[in-house]
């Protein structure tokens, strides 16, 4: 089961430069940002930490990454593979839209 992590700007750089990287922009004080924990963590128990790194970015810790990314709404995910976005999905989301976008990316 991928496990998620809450990366810093290093890590996040590390992480995203190969394979599919799944990333969440969030802040603390975000309650559908704290809704949407739960979903994320179902939405990647069907995958291996070999298949996708998953990682948390608080924006309010890490702004300039959340600026390059354009997040501008939170929560925001992004699906990276090999260093590219390849998936942009902002606000709530559900599961199985989650999973859709990881699929994709690993396909």
């Amino acid at each position: 089961m991928a496990k998620v992590q809450e990366w810093d700007q290093q890590a996040f750089a590390a992480a995203a430069a190969e394979g599919v990287v799944l990333v969440d922009f969030y802040a603390v004080w975000c309650g559908p940002c704290k809704m949407m924990m739960s979903v994320l963590e179902k939405a990647v128990e069907a995958f291996d930490d070999a298949q996708l790194k998953v990682g948390k970015v608080n924006i309010d810790q890490c702004r300039e990454l959340a600026a390059e990314h354009g997040v501008r709404t939170i929560p925001t995910f992004k699906v990276i593979k090999n260093g590219k976005v390849v998936a942009t999905l902002i606000g709530v989301q559900s599961q199985k839209r989650l999973v859709e976008a990881i699929e994709s990316a690993l396909a």
